[in-house]
């Protein structure tokens, strides 16, 4: 296939609306994690919290509460990473079943018509989101083992200084675990956005934007935030 015979796969509102959802996408991440808003966000004040935990371990022998903190997130992302692989397996078969597919697609309100092959490409695209889902969440898990090894390691005769840094690389390292599965989350987010472009590319526009919306919202207006800031000046 040539990359011409390519381009006319998707109509031009089916470009429009990949191009809307891959600016969405990563912009978001981009501008959230960068800080380019100038706002404070809820991952900023958690990873605040996250340095607060580190110093308040260094204080605690035995650190039996740190290690349920650090188990209790595990179940989560294995539960996540787990359901990726079904979603995943799903996908490709429906890939198989694309005429059933079609069928209960185009009987929906708002569908058109499309070509096989434009199907096959958004289940393509939709296979590509949860793929990197898994990935997310699999990191994840890997970063908050490490996260546990990071515990372990605590010196037991240390100066302040040592002992401090070390608080700061067990929080930084609880950080990047906890942003890694994040952006999983984010990731079933907007992979609930192309769902909605079987239907029509407007309708996945409008969700992509949507899911921003409500991201944007729990990110530097929800109530868990503003929850604590408030008690945080206190």
């Amino acid at each position: 296939m040539s990359f011409a015979n390519f381009l006319t796969k998707f109509s031009w509102p089916d470009w429009l609306g990949l191009i809307w959802f891959l600016i969405c996408w990563f912009g978001y991440e981009q501008v959230v994690e960068r800080g380019w808003t100038g706002r404070t966000s809820l991952m900023e004040e958690t990873h605040k919290l996250r340095q607060g935990w580190a110093r308040v371990m260094l204080g605690r022998d035995p650190r039996i509460v740190d290690v349920a903190l650090i188990g209790n997130l595990l179940p989560s992302l294995s539960f996540y990473a787990n359901t990726s692989i079904y979603i995943i397996a799903a996908l490709f078969a429906a890939l198989g079943t694309m005429d059933q597919l079609m069928n209960a697609a185009s009987e929906l309100p708002f569908s058109r018509v499309i070509s096989r092959e434009a199907t096959e490409l958004k289940l393509l695209v939709l296979l590509g989101v949860f793929v990197i889902a898994y990935f997310k969440f699999t990191w994840s898990l890997r970063q908050f083992n490490l996260l546990s090894i990071t515990l372990g390691s605590v010196p037991h005769d240390a100066s302040r200084e040592e002992l401090e840094n070390h608080a700061l690389k067990f929080a930084a390292v609880n950080s990047c675990a906890g942003n890694d599965f994040n952006r999983g989350l984010r990731a079933y987010y907007f992979g609930m956005a192309v769902m909605s472009w079987m239907v029509s590319p407007w309708l996945f526009i409008v969700s992509t934007m949507i899911i921003v919306i409500v991201l944007a919202r729990r990110e530097f207006s929800s109530p868990v935030l503003k929850a604590l800031t408030d008690y945080g000046e206190r």
